[in-house]
């Protein structure tokens, strides 16, 4: 767990914050965030969750120190009129388009049926 406390240590300081602020914001003492970032103890979940927020990285970055991949093709959004996950400029997969558009096989499908009944009599 070193690469975590290093990278909480690199990424508070980014952030402007002493040890006493990001305790506060947690509601530990500065005696805890001063372990984790040597690396003597870790935080549970719910705090870690809180951290990458209050420092603005993701869970991987603070806890891994892996950066994000930066390609577009991997990067997702939730509209949330819809529900729907959209690749970044709103690009759709295939499931995407068919959990959107679902309805319309139906009247693919009923089209079809009726150019069959005709070309077929």
């Amino acid at each position: 767990m070193l690469a975590f406390a290093a990278q909480l240590k690199k990424h508070r300081e980014a952030q402007g914050l002493s040890q006493d602020a990001l305790a506060s914001q947690l509601f530990v003492s500065r005696q805890a965030v001063s372990k984790w970032e040597q690396g003597d103890a870790t935080p549970d979940l719910n705090n870690l969750v809180k951290l990458a927020d209050i420092l603005n990285v993701n869970l991987d970055t603070l806890v891994r120190g892996i950066e994000p991949a930066s390609s577009d093709h991997d990067q997702f959004t939730v509209n949330p009129t819809t529900g729907l996950s959209t690749r970044r400029y709103g690009q759709m997969n295939g499931w995407d388009f068919l959990a959107r558009f679902w309805w319309a096989i139906f009247g693919l499908v009923g089209m079809i049926g009726w150019i069959l009944i005709q070309v077929l009599h």
